[in-house]
């Protein structure tokens, strides 16, 4: 990703949170990217970054072979800000010394400001806030030049600084809610260490992506993979701006869809946003691919081959293409674990990302990489699609086959479609639900139980319903639904599907759980 305006760069170290950061920055009208934290200074140079920020991570400064940095980042003049990892490591790099700390410190703290020592990175904070600590190593003795600037009851050294190279480090997330004043503190960073004024917008991102695109593709001719979501309908949109007929999308119909999806899609691309689209009819072909198959990894991993095996048949028919649009997002790539996030935890294979063969015929072009859902969705408004498109809740690439735990055949298909329809409509019809869920669906588990129905003895299907409430899929609630809206579905289901005498609701958070159950 590049940008006209000043980029800040973010080397990141393998945080879980690393595009939040990104996604913050940006929320603050100031461009940024993401690139890996052994990123040679020549590379980062070649941006013109006005700000540097290193990102948390997993893994500790003082292990041997520990993710590390250019040491040419700290003497480049660059104002540079280290969060939790980022922070030891600038301490670790200056001369400073640390230790493995003997009371760990998770979750909320109070941090101290120290009063003798005013910083322009807590400018206009109160002297006492709400911070998110998680981390296991403390610095112990400043690096040559650097001053504390806060603490917190366990950490003596909370945020140090050195105003003359404008080099600072915290030890807590400013990027995170939890954090009352992080929003502030990067701020303060952006705007009154590096001097970075507040111009970019997403209208910004829009250009820059028409022009990258158009510089990739050039004269060559292009299919787009559509799902319905908005993720595949904004990289649509983009792409058919910077390069026009050059376009071709296709839909395919795996048979993975929900009820009367395959139709709604159609139409909405055809008539509303009026690109030229080719349907598929693959719903034989899935249902053998998948017959039998349990593992859910094994799943994302057989759609996503299947998935470029369709369109690669489908562009040999096209004469001259070369590149297939997806509508990739960030928590896909993280959650995959790639090259571009290789100092990070795998968390599952999302099946247009890790799910990917190696060798493809086909150049991918991924316009919404390094954005989040909410950020998608704005993108949309820019680009003028309608409301009913943009706001469409997200469905996962693999379809129901991650909503039917373990195998998947057409009779335990066409049960999940239909409690999954009554969740949808009932919540869809529910006015005032404050916050409305940003997700919410049925999932078919492979558990079966006793009931009883008309007197008599039943053993059949539980299903589960899933709602939650987020910004950007990265981090999730369940939601709290009114009971009697609990109660209508969990009735209608167990009196309208056949084969389902039970029905649970799922009230675990992400983290620890994923939206999704597979």
């Amino acid at each position: 990703m590049t940008s006209a305006s000043s980029p800040v760069v973010i080397l990141d170290f393998g945080a879980q949170y690393s595009q939040l950061i990104a996604r913050r920055v940006r929320e603050a009208r100031v461009y940024s990217e993401i690139l890996p934290h052994d990123t040679p200074w020549e590379e980062i140079r070649r941006r013109e970054p006005r700000a540097i920020i290193l990102t948390g991570g997993p893994e500790s400064t003082l292990e041997p072979g520990a993710p590390a940095m250019d040491a040419r980042i700290l003497e480049s003049g660059v104002p540079v800000l280290g969060i939790c990892y980022g922070m030891q490591l600038i301490a670790r790099d200056c001369g400073g010394r640390l230790i493995p700390s003997s009371i760990r410190e998770y979750g909320q703290a109070e941090l101290a400001l120290e009063a003798d020592v005013p910083s322009p990175l807590f400018e206009g904070l109160p002297a006492h806030s709400v911070v998110w600590m998680s981390h296991g190593d403390t610095v112990t003795e400043l690096p040559p030049g650097f001053k504390p600037l806060a603490h917190t009851a366990r950490t003596e050294i909370a945020a140090l600084g050195d105003r003359q190279r404008k080099l600072y480090g915290v030890q807590f997330h400013p990027e995170v809610v939890h954090t009352a004043q992080g929003r502030r503190v990067l701020e303060n960073f952006l705007y009154g260490v590096a001097g970075i004024e507040p111009t970019w917008q997403m209208g910004n991102f829009v250009d820059d992506a028409i022009a990258r695109i158009r510089a990739q593709v050039g004269e060559a001719k292009v299919v787009c993979a559509l799902s319905g979501g908005v993720d595949s309908a904004v990289a649509a949109t983009l792409v058919a701006r910077a390069i026009g007929e050059q376009l071709t999308c296709v839909f395919v119909d795996t048979g993975l869809l929900r009820a009367g999806e395959a139709d709604e899609v159609t139409a909405a691309f055809r008539d509303v946003m009026h690109l030229d689209v080719r349907c598929i009819d693959a719903r034989e072909r899935y249902l053998k691919l998948l017959a039998g198959v349990v593992d859910p990894e094994r799943k994302r991993v057989l759609i996503g081959h299947e998935f470029i095996k369709i369109f690669e048949e489908q562009a040999a028919a096209i004469a001259g293409v070369r590149f297939l649009v997806q509508g990739t997002l960030y928590p896909d790539v993280i959650e995959s674990k790639t090259k571009g996030s290789k100092a990070g935890h795998k968390i599952k294979t999302h099946h247009n990302v890790g799910g990917l063969p190696e060798q493809m015929k086909l150049e991918l072009v991924e316009p919404l990489r390094l954005l989040f859902k909410d950020e998608v969705r704005e993108v949309g408004r820019v680009l003028g699609l309608p409301e009913h498109i943009v706001n469409r809740q997200p469905f996962p690439g693999p379809g129901l086959a991650v909503r039917v735990l373990g195998a998947v055949d057409e009779a335990r298909l066409r049960v999940l479609r239909a409690a999954d329809k009554i969740v949808r409509e009932e919540i869809d019809g529910s006015d005032g639900l404050q916050p409305h869920p940003w997700q919410y669906f049925a999932v078919l588990t492979p558990l079966k139980s006793v009931g009883v129905m008309g007197d008599g003895r039943t053993y059949a299907n539980m299903v589960a319903i899933r709602a939650i409430t987020s910004e950007d899929g990265m981090t999730a609630d369940w939601a709290r639904l009114p009971f009697d809206l609990l109660a209508r579905m969990s009735t209608r289901i167990v009196n309208e599907v056949e084969g389902v005498n039970r029905v649970v609701y799922d009230i675990t958070s992400k983290p620890p759980a994923t939206v999704e159950w597979e």
